[in-house]
């Protein structure tokens, strides 16, 4: 039997460096995201700011990174993934950097005028964190063929999952506990900063510039000869109904998921009356983390060997999952049934991100398309993310928490039904690859 050349022990071994420094990469900018979530609280101790006001720099940071999402996916698939996760891991170093040294800027005072300095400066590191998932997609699509990307995808989900449980881990030691607020920027800007320079030196677009044999991923611009330009993409992308409505279901994905995310410390520390370093928050925090690797997996499989490689059924179980999570969390019957909860809420988004962000995109935007596909989904997701800043800070301020897992269940009941409406969707490929 003919070997593949996805088969050849020689281009499994440099996708394998390919890939794992892309996405220890995404991993590293994943801490220098989520670490916001453990400053929360300390912000408004520090400065007596109101849950609202932390809000406004949620959304104004979320809802730039979705915009900006759609629109680096199109310059993404022009200059190329490396050079898009060289530039993005190269300014959210920087940005994480600035965001801490806002603490010395004495002459910003405690007030609006600090308020707006981190808000800002916290937007430009969620722009460039927004070429992050578009670089990875890209990449990753010139080098998997369409029947190994959920499998493989649940590799890189695993792999971001790695940057959550590095910067759950960190955050929670007592060492950082007790050093000032924007040390848990300075740490991942370190972090990131260094990837940055191992991408440089490692990481190649396609096996052809790596000096491999290039070979057909067989997704849906496989044959395409037309001139990849803006107007190609745009094309390919935000024409076709299948895109359209998973960019609609990911709307719902990001309001769920970062109302999860950037508010589930402060849930534990204020809800549940546990600081950072308490044994019972850490042990719930990894938790979490080893479930939302666990959920990539399960996704993956699934759908490349149970599903025939088809992405929105296993999705809408994601959904399904997240409804009776957020429900539990909503009666909080008692910690232990709160704690089982979050981590299988983790379980149930992972599943979702992985099979439309991570999979879908490459599946139905092709290896020549991918990041403008990830744009949308990725975008979109956080859109609808940016909703849980300001929005829900001001929720919580009126309501309280009893408010705030029953504010997102609605969304997983939407997602749900679109990913019914899409179960048999495959993507097809164009006449010319026939």
């Amino acid at each position: 039997m003919l070997l593949r050349p996805q088969h050849a022990p020689e281009f499994r071994a440099r996708r394998t460096q390919n890939w794992l420094v892309l996405g220890l990469t995404y991993a590293a900018m994943y801490m220098a995201r989520y670490n916001f979530g453990f400053a929360n609280k300390s912000l408004s101790d520090a400065y007596g700011w109101s849950k609202t006001q932390v809000g406004a720099i949620i959304s104004a940071a979320t809802l730039l990174y979705g915009i900006s999402a759609l629109f680096n996916g199109p310059l993404a698939d022009r200059f190329g993934g490396r050079r898009a996760m060289i530039l993005g891991a190269s300014g959210a170093c920087f940005f994480n950097l600035a965001f801490g040294l806002g603490a010395y800027l004495g002459f910003l005072g405690t007030g609006g005028l600090l308020l707006g300095y981190l808000a800002s400066v916290w937007t430009l590191n969620m722009y460039f964190q927004s070429y992050s998932a578009l670089a990875l997609i890209k990449v990753n699509s010139g080098w998997f063929h369409v029947s190994e990307r959920g499998v493989f995808s649940a590799i890189f989900g695993s792999m971001i999952q790695s940057g959550r449980a590095a910067v759950f881990a960190l955050m929670t030691t007592s060492l950082v506990v007790a050093l000032p607020w924007q040390w848990k920027f300075f740490l991942p800007a370190i972090v990131v900063g260094v990837m940055a320079l191992l991408t440089v030196a490692v990481v190649r677009d396609t096996p052809r510039l790596a000096g491999l044999p290039d070979f057909d991923p067989e997704d849906a611009t496989s044959g395409d000869t037309e001139k990849v330009t803006l107007g190609y993409v745009a094309r390919r992308v935000f024409t076709n109904p299948v895109t359209l409505t998973i960019a609609a279901s990911e709307f719902c994905t990001g309001l769920v998921r970062k109302g999860f995310e950037e508010w589930f410390p402060r849930y534990m520390e204020e809800a549940q009356h546990l600081p950072l370093d308490h044994p019972v928050f850490r042990t719930g925090a990894m938790a979490v983390v080893l479930a939302g690797i666990a959920g990539a997996f399960v996704a993956g499989m699934l759908s490349d060997y149970g599903f025939g490689a088809r992405r929105p059924p296993v999705a809408f179980f994601g959904y399904a999952i997240q409804i009776v999570c957020l429900a539990v969390i909503w009666r909080a019957p008692s910690l232990g049934a709160v704690i089982v909860a979050f981590t299988l809420n983790s379980l149930a988004i992972s599943m979702v991100h992985s099979m439309l962000s991570g999979t879908a995109s490459m599946d139905f935007g092709g290896q020549r398309a991918a990041a403008t596909a990830a744009g949308m989904f990725d975008g979109m997701q956080y859109v609808g993310g940016s909703l849980v800043g300001v929005g829900m800070g001001f929720l919580l301020d009126r309501f309280g928490w009893g408010s705030w897992a029953p504010s997102m269940i609605g969304f997983s009941a939407i997602g749900a039904v679109l990913m019914l409406a899409l179960w048999n969707a495959r993507p097809r490929r164009t006449a010319a690859a026939h």
